[in-house]
């Protein structure tokens, strides 16, 4: 008898079905498994074993022969042996074929017979719910599933308990969570704008920023609050929707970054990786590809601090993301795409020692120094960021001041009217922020007048600024105006975001 189970597997962050096949006959005992599994597969039959024994059911003593199909995608992970358990249960008339009808199964089995969590569960729970299929799953990994409504779950904690929900003989709860109120229980931040005292100039650069979905590089002596700003950028940016919260779980559910504690991400994520991280981290990849750090950045901020310090290459490779909003991995197996729609936030000191603008400490590095510790971040890279502002040291008298600084309440309340203005501006193209506007969107929605032409060609003229740079510029021009809720782009808009391009060109020099 040839018995069939359904499961799923995960490429990339997208399911696939696989149908596993159990056959048995006569024969030297042994249980073989085909269909290209991994490792970790392979070494279920052990596991199965184990658990079917130490739950009192009956291991077949003879030859069993798994299939997994279809054959030529590699099946990964440990989730595939409590489906091999209960088709080996069913081949071997301890289960009935039809108990197991339209169910999709996964799970990793103890040598107890108890059934431990899996990675991936939202995006098959997802893809489930539209097959109109049960997912039968470890309890641990049931709140996360239950975040796709409407879906029938079935929550196991053993392959016995799997085994009597199966045969009736146990009833199962049903799991269903409002998946709003959930939203909303997890959608506050830590930290926020007031917790900054002074820096005000740098607030507004921030407030820019998030309005228009600018990358941002801060440049600045030690301890005068990159990294502290940095962190409350997600605290202005708009909440963030149901549709990319999912977007955004699901590249973590698959990374196994989802616990009941945390079963869904309700707020913008902030990654910041260290500067010894490689390229394959970053960007992601690996002999068997995964996500990296942009994209468990999307819809977010990746925060890079002590840019310089980063290897050239890895810096190199976020400029395709940049620009396209994913990443797209080639292996001689086949291609990956993961969502990739970050803003970049980087920091760096303006020179090795870090005091060369600090007026009340003295530098001691020469100019060949700073100039070959500036040079380690590409001319490409940065003309990719819109906004340049520098982060002096704060004053004592800020720091001890008892007056209270604008919460992020205030300045997110900003933020979403430009960004309302900016939806309207792009309901007919495929984008919905200024930073997102191709050549075509600037020249309609970024003219500008006499006095204002004359201004930028002065500027491109005595600073030296790139083709790219100043399609930047306009950009960063249209949000600050659609900040001041103004339909033209005036010279003191312009002037203000000529102002966040020529910062890190005088610190070249």
């Amino acid at each position: 008898m040839v018995s069939k189970i359904f499961s799923s597997a995960i490429t990339g962050i997208e399911p696939h079905s696989v149908e596993i096949e159990v056959d048995q006959k006569k024969g030297l005992p042994a249980v073989v498994i085909v269909g290209l599994p991994d490792t970790s597969v392979k070494e279920s039959k052990d596991r199965v074993k184990s658990a079917m024994e130490n739950s009192g059911f009956r291991f077949p003593v003879k030859r069993i022969t798994v299939n997994m199909a279809p054959a030529d995608i590699k099946k990964e992970g440990p989730s595939f042996d409590l489906p091999v358990a209960l088709g080996i249960l069913t081949a071997s008339d301890q289960l009935s074929p039809a108990s197991i009808h339209n169910t999709i199964i996964l799970g990793e089995l103890a040598l107890d017979g108890r059934v431990r969590s899996v990675k991936g569960i939202l995006p098959i729970a997802i893809a489930t719910k539209q097959k109109n299929k049960r997912l039968m799953i470890s309890k641990e990994n049931a709140l996360e599933a239950a975040i796709v409504e409407g879906l029938n779950i079935l929550p196991v904690e053993s392959l016995t308990d799997a085994v009597a929900i199966l045969r009736n003989e146990k009833d199962c709860l049903p799991i269903s969570i409002d998946s709003k109120v959930l939203f909303n229980d997890y959608s506050t931040y830590s930290v926020d704008f007031s917790d900054v005292k002074g820096q005000y100039h740098v607030k507004r650069a921030l407030e820019v920023s998030a309005a228009g979905g600018h990358n941002l590089l801060m440049i600045g002596p030690p301890g005068s609050g990159k990294t502290m700003l940095a962190k409350r950028l997600p605290t202005i940016l708009p909440p963030l929707t149901i549709d990319e919260s999912l977007q955004t779980t699901k590249v973590y559910s698959v990374m196994g970054l989802i616990s009941q504690s945390t079963p869904i991400i309700a707020t913008r994520p902030f990654r910041s990786p260290h500067h010894s991280i490689s390229d394959a981290g970053l960007i992601g990849g690996g002999t068997h590809p995964r996500p990296g750090e942009v994209s468990l950045s999307h819809n977010g901020v990746l925060f890079l601090d002590e840019l310089p310090e980063f290897k050239r290459n890895v810096l190199e490779v976020l400029r395709q993301p940049l620009e396209d909003r994913s990443v797209t991995i080639s292996r001689a197996t086949g291609s990956l795409t993961y969502p990739a729609g970050f803003m970049l936030v980087a920091a760096m000191n303006p020179c090795p020692c870090g005091f060369n603008t600090d007026p009340s400490r003295n530098c001691r590095c020469t100019p060949n120094q700073i100039q070959k510790y500036m040079t380690k971040v590409s001319g490409p890279l940065l003309d990719r960021i819109d906004i340049h502002v520098e982060v002096p040291s704060v004053k004592y008298k800020e720091l001890t001041s008892s007056s209270e600084s604008e919460p992020s309440s205030s300045v997110r309340e900003r933020v979403i009217s430009a960004r309302k203005i900016q939806e309207t501006r792009f309901r007919n193209n495929q984008i919905h922020t200024n930073s997102q506007m191709g050549t075509r969107q600037v020249r309609s929605y970024c003219k500008l007048d006499d006095e204002g032409s004359l201004l930028l060609k002065s500027a491109m003229n005595e600073l030296g600024i790139s083709a790219r740079a100043y399609d930047r510029i306009l950009k960063v021009s249209r949000t600050i105006a659609d900040l001041d809720e103004s339909s033209d782009i005036k010279v003191e808009h312009l002037t203000e975001a000529i102002g966040y391009r020529t910062l890190d060109r005088q610190l070249w020099i």
